[in-house]
């Protein structure tokens, strides 16, 4: 039988979009542009307390790791009634015939230890038809409370070793939280973990907030408050959770920020009278610069991953398309050409493609394409997706889904990049504009 590295250069290469055949000296890699991937079987047995207070982490921590995996699409977990042989010590030797007998291909095996409000934990992860260690083991160390976290970055580390790819588990997502009626919103801005546990909220919902975007740091969110009664750039220290204003002038209108990948710059949209452009603002000094200079509304800026370009909405081709502009101002391109209008243009982390809304026929999409337009792709359909933001690692796209109905009740949805796998974010209650923040 194949190894599990060879498997899963096949299984990498099924879960990303296609991609012109590139000569290359790794492991051969198949792109393959339909069918359905076979998730790879593995095994997680509860990790080993090795202290008498940590049996009950053991088994949470485990449980967080098999539901991060699986919730990926692209591993299946082997249930633990199937198996044959128990992990009862860390350093135990592997029975490799016991799991291939049972069709598991990736054993996780950890143990966990706490002391002093600290816990340890250390795990390794096996190839079991080739019968080998993938990498050396590791250990995560910090406090009791931050177990969750602990579990994140053993899963991000097992999907790494396995995918070749980074990880996205051991991130958050700030959002707008939704309460009241339709006709009676309550909005206030929640941090959450990637997988809407841990839910904090960092403003009251006596104001109306908008589109929150974390810093490339993940320490700072910018949004838009209508505190004033007018929209008001607000930036907010995560860690301290207080907030100021970003003074944009008298008299005008700034939303739809979004930092610059230094964190020293952000771009947003200035209303003055009944222009609207895009601006840069220097966040230490204030001063700003105007990018474009038209008889248009633009809007919704996104710089690119490495800083040198930016892509936007604009009308000033009469219908909501999307343009690309060198990232001191310029002459845009235009690279959407399909039929409806685009926007929430968002560059992902990878630097290859773009996501976004398009509305066509009273549908409301999700959609990829490259930075010139080309392969565009829709991931979704319903009464109301729109506002796609990136995981870290460029794979998944979390988005906002309005269902129809008197209520209109938001909710948050995530999605690979190839279309598949389509899921539900749980969150305590409504929830719409999140913002994918880095690895922790």
């Amino acid at each position: 039988m194949k190894s599990l590295l060879a498997l899963l250069a096949l299984g990498a290469g099924l879960a990303m979009p296609a991609l012109p055949a590139v000569a290359q000296s790794g492991p051969l890699r198949i792109e393959i542009t339909d069918g359905v991937i076979e998730p790879l079987p593995f095994a997680v047995p509860t990790f080993v307390a090795e202290s008498s207070d940590a049996a009950a982490m053991a088994e949470q921590l485990t449980r967080v790791i098999a539901d991060d995996l699986t919730g990926t699409g692209l591993f299946r977990e082997v249930p633990r009634e199937a198996f044959i042989s128990t992990v009862t010590s860390f350093s135990s030797p592997v029975q490799f015939a016991d799991w291939k007998a049972i069709n598991t291909q990736a054993l996780i095996t950890g143990a966990v230890s706490q002391a002093g409000g600290q816990i340890t934990v250390k795990f390794r992860v096996y190839d079991v038809f080739a019968g080998t260690e993938l990498g050396s083991g590791l250990q995560f160390a910090g406090p009791a409370e931050g177990w969750r976290r602990m579990a994140h970055k053993v899963a991000d580390a097992v999907y790494s070793r396995i995918t070749g790819e980074g990880g996205y588990f051991d991130s958050r997502v700030v959002f707008v939280s939704e309460t009241g009626t339709k006709d009676d919103r309550r909005k206030r801005l929640g941090i959450m973990d990637y997988d809407g546990a841990n839910v904090q909220y960092l403003t009251d919902s006596s104001t109306i907030v908008l589109a929150p975007r974390f810093s490339p740091l993940g320490d700072q969110v910018l949004y838009t408050s209508y505190e004033s009664g007018f929209p008001r750039i607000k930036v907010l220290s995560v860690g301290t959770v207080s907030s100021r204003t970003l003074e944009a002038g008298e008299g005008t209108m700034s939303f739809a920020p979004r930092f610059a990948p230094n964190g020293q710059m952000v771009i947003y949209s200035l209303t003055t009278g009944s222009n609207t452009d895009i601006y840069a603002m220097d966040v230490a000094s204030g001063a700003q610069t105007r990018l474009t200079n038209t008889p248009a509304i633009e809007t919704a800026p996104s710089f690119s991953p490495d800083g040198g370009q930016i892509v936007f909405e604009s009308d000033r081709s009469g219908t909501q398309q999307l343009y690309i502009m060198p990232a001191g101002g310029g002459e845009a391109q235009r690279i959407s050409f399909g039929e409806g209008r685009y926007g929430t243009p968002v560059w992902s982390p990878r630097g290859d493609l773009i996501a976004f809304t398009k509305q066509n026929n009273g549908r409301f999409h999700i959609g990829v394409m490259r930075t010139d337009g080309s392969e565009e792709r829709l991931l979704t359909a319903s009464f109301l997706d729109e506002g796609p933001t990136w995981a870290p690692n460029g794979r998944v796209i979390m988005f906002t889904r309005e269902t129809q109905g008197a209520q209109g009740a938001a909710s948050l949805y995530t999605v690979d990049v190839s279309g598949r796998n389509l899921k539900p974010v749980r969150t305590p209650d409504g929830a719409s504009d999140p913002s994918w923040g880095p690895l922790q």
